[in-house]
């Protein structure tokens, strides 16, 4: 879970911009202040992103890659950093608040731009999925005697309930929530350390086991662990739904963007690096289980069983506690986030109005849609498992972060008259070396996951088609200022 925790935020700006809605002009009219320095977006985009991003990816990253978790994580990075600049430059040429959808629209056509911003909207989907899962598997791990179906129950219910009493996140808690998760890290991370020193001296503490290990190295492993572990950095996009609000936005958005991803890769990469070498034995997780389901719990709680090792019960309860309240704090507004994508489709008739557009004359809240929200996150999580999840919600981010790279390449290479030896360098390579990337980490998830997304994807095309009355009439584009 990395983007999980402002979701709300960013589907404001999405519910509208998605499927082509005009009120938003209006709104635009006032304009924002611009008081964010680079500094403030870097911050906003690691609370986006999250300090504990990778943690529970420990298990199954490490299990896929045998044993090579930070190479995988290490790896996404560059793609990031690569597609961070992409979308950096695309907020320089439209220096407002951005999505993939708008830079997509702009950059090659409003038809690429819509199915973009579908396939950004299946993410928006399994957010709240992907929260509820991992809310139970961590309220399991802590008090095993209630079922894992039934904390699935407890903890949709609870975000349902939350979200139709009208409540937001407020910006605080997630700045609390940061800093709480950064201490148990840093904690977590001495804990490690003084493990390792401990029983392998000074000098265990530097390893290229974790980054390479001969005996099980492998380009295939690697790469597939690469499609999941970049979950640890999606959601680093959402500075540029703050371009509106920037000082000097050519040159902040840009840097946060990298910058961002930077700090991300090497902060989780330390985490991972140290975790690995707590637990060499990447594959002592799953040994002598049997089924799929058992295998599955023990890399989910991979993590917490390394907590244990290197801080006992006290480390371990703390880490999970932390995990848990993430899990929670970022279902509640990924819930609503997501409900209110569907209001803002309902409210301008795209589909039923009577039913998705309707509010709560008490609390101003889509009801009716938080709860068809919540039913769908109870269902989806007794079928889908949180390796699953987190791959679905990277098919639509890579779709979009690839369209967002020839975007970038066509707006700042092919429109310009003049191609020279610089301008393939600055304008051509970052994008196309970008795009490449994310095609590489994209074509590497699993078979089970393209057939989902890609049945999602075809949905989009097909009610495109509709509502093109077959590809005849354009998609309407917000008009930038």
């Amino acid at each position: 879970m990395s983007n999980q925790a402002t979701c709300f935020h960013q589907a404001e700006y999405s519910n509208e911009r998605i499927f082509g809605m005009n009120n938003h002009q209006a709104q635009s009219e006032k304009k924002l202040h611009r008081v964010l320095s680079l500094n403030d977006l870097i911050i906003y985009g690691i609370i986006l992103i999250q300090p504990v991003a990778a943690l529970p990816l420990f298990g199954h990253a490490n299990a896929i890659s045998r044993g090579h978790a930070v190479t995988s994580i290490l790896i996404a990075m560059i793609g990031m950093i690569l597609t961070a600049i992409s979308y950096g430059r695309m907020a320089n040429m439209y220096p407002v608040a951005g999505s993939a959808y708008t830079y997509v629209s702009k950059g090659i056509h409003s038809y690429a731009g819509f199915i973009a911003g579908w396939s950004m909207f299946m993410d928006y989907m399994f957010v709240p999925i992907i929260c509820v899962i991992y809310a139970g598997i961590t309220a399991n791990y802590l008090v095993s005697f209630i079922p894992y179906a039934i904390w699935l129950f407890i903890f949709a219910a609870l975000f349902t309930l939350v979200n139709l009493k009208g409540l937001k996140m407020a910006a605080i808690t997630n700045v609390v929530l940061m800093i709480t998760m950064s201490i148990v890290v840093f904690y977590f991370m001495g804990a490690a350390i003084r493990y390792i020193s401990i029983h392998n001296g000074f000098k265990g503490l530097f390893s290229l086991r974790p980054f390479y290990d001969k005996t099980t190295f492998s380009l295939r492993p690697i790469a597939s662990a690469t499609a999941l572990a970049a979950l640890t950095y999606i959601g680093f996009d959402g500075i540029t739904t703050l371009s509106e609000e920037v000082e000097n936005p050519k040159r902040n958005v840009l840097l946060a963007a990298v910058l961002t991803c930077v700090i991300t890769g090497i902060w989780s990469g330390a985490q991972i690096y140290l975790a690995q070498l707590s637990w060499p034995d990447w594959s002592s997780f799953t040994s002598g289980l049997d089924t799929e389901a058992a295998r599955n719990n023990a890399l989910d709680t991979a993590i917490m069983t390394v907590a244990r090792r290197v801080g006992g019960s006290l480390l371990d309860i703390a880490l999970t506690v932390v995990l848990l309240l993430a899990s929670v704090g970022s279902g509640i507004t990924a819930q609503i986030g997501a409900s209110r994508l569907l209001y803002g489709m309902g409210r301008d008739g795209v589909i039923p109005r009577a039913i998705f557009g309707h509010l709560d004359k008490k609390h101003s809240s889509p009801d009716y849609n938080v709860m068809i929200i919540g039913i769908l996150t109870l269902v989806s999580a007794l079928f889908f498992n949180y390796e699953e999840c987190a791959r679905l919600i990277n098919f639509g981010a890579f779709f979009a972060f690839m369209a967002v790279n020839i975007a970038s390449i066509r707006e700042y290479y092919f429109m310009i008259g003049k191609k020279t030896i610089k301008s393939f360098l600055i304008n051509f390579l970052p994008g196309a070396l970008g795009f490449l990337t994310c095609l590489i980490i994209w074509l590497n998830l699993p078979a089970k996951t393209f057939i989902i997304g890609g049945g999602w994807m075809a949905a989009g095309i097909i009610y495109l088609a509709i509502r093109t009355k077959g590809f005849q009439k354009q998609i309407p584009v917000i008009s930038l200022p």
